[in-house]
């Protein structure tokens, strides 16, 4: 017959190592089994896990996710620049290409300005260049095919680089059509007469302006403060080129015979003159106000009170009124023709 014995789990939580009996039917007796060290890791590690709640564990992760994402958007983004090769023989015969760091955002007319004040060409005008990129199309079982397409001046070399294999595109400097330009600059320099600069069809007048301010080292003058003029000796006129007007394009108007007599000359615009407010004459003149001393009867007022005329005395508004009377019956009886 079996007997049924009571063990209780904090006898087996305070000491795991004590031998605990357990009723086992066998020849009347007791078996003691005892439990190992792995049983009481195991049942300490369930009973500590146990005692966290679930709420403060979630709360304690999100707070370390949220802290993650705080610390990431504070940190700021490092700009990754890339070597970008440019094939530049168009410069000078012994030059072979050019590398230049960039980064994605860098324009193509950034990098243009760039190359070529690493060659000290400043003295050549920016608009006279562009760049080509040159892809080769790979095809399966085909001869790879090479297009050479045309870069904006707001396009991104470093990013179309990116979405090409390395070695399968190049970029080349390449150089438009320009023309030679005289402008007589003595308002810069005393010792200089004129500067020929062979420019574009496309760059204006502000843009003349700060290509003559680089050539003559004038760095602290803004563009702002010089202007072009175009100037017939023969007339003695002269007429003020618009920023956005295109030098180049006014001197392939003139005519075989104005060629002799009209000219481009650079002027300093006068410093402006600070207004002044005029005074008008006929505006009135403001009266001083008098201020009545107070009376020990009534105390002084304050500055800002109005002070009423007394009324005339009735003898003066009757006579007032009839000399208006007779002026009015005078000119009733005047006849109009």
């Amino acid at each position: 017959m079996l007997k049924h014995v009571h063990t209780s789990s904090s006898s087996v939580r305070s000491n795991c190592s004590t031998p605990v009996h357990t009723p086992h039917h066998h020849h009347g007796t007791i078996r003691s089994l005892s439990l190992s060290r792995e049983d009481t890791l195991s049942i300490n590690s369930t009973m500590s896990f146990g005692s966290l709640s679930p709420d403060n564990t979630l709360s304690s992760r999100s707070s370390s996710y949220t802290s993650l994402n705080d610390s990431s958007l504070s940190m700021p983004s490092p700009v990754v620049k890339v070597p970008v090769k440019i094939y530049a023989r168009c410069l000078r015969a012994d030059i072979e290409y050019k590398t230049l760091p960039a980064c994605n955002s860098t324009t193509t007319r950034q990098l243009i300005t760039q190359l070529l004040s690493k060659f000290k060409m400043k003295h050549r005008d920016p608009n006279l260049f562009y760049l080509t990129m040159e892809v080769y199309v790979r095809r399966p079982g085909c001869t790879p095919v090479r297009s050479q397409l045309v870069l904006d001046d707001d396009a991104c070399p470093a990013e179309l680089q990116s979405c090409h294999p390395r070695g399968e595109s190049r970029f080349f400097l390449q150089m438009r059509k320009g023309g030679l330009l005289k402008v007589y600059d003595s308002c810069l320099h005393t010792g200089s007469q004129y500067k020929s600069l062979l420019i574009s069809s496309r760059t204006t007048t502000d843009e003349l302006v700060q290509l003559l301010l680089t050539c003559s080292n004038v760095c602290n003058e803004p563009v702002t403060r010089f202007s072009i003029y175009e100037v017939n000796d023969r007339l003695g006129t002269e007429r003020k080129l618009h920023p956005d007007d295109y030098p180049l394009m006014v001197t392939s108007h003139w005519d075989n015979d104005q060629q002799g007599h009209m000219r481009l000359v650079m002027h300093r615009n006068p410093d402006p003159v600070p207004m002044v407010r005029r005074k008008l004459p006929w505006a009135p003149k403001p009266r001083p106000s008098r201020k009545l001393p107070p009376t020990p009867d009534s105390p002084s007022r304050p500055p800002s009170v109005i002070h009423l005329l007394p009324k005339p005395p009735s003898d003066i508004a009757s006579s007032f009124r009839s000399e208006m009377d007779t002026a009015m019956s005078t000119y009733d009886n005047y006849f109009y023709i």
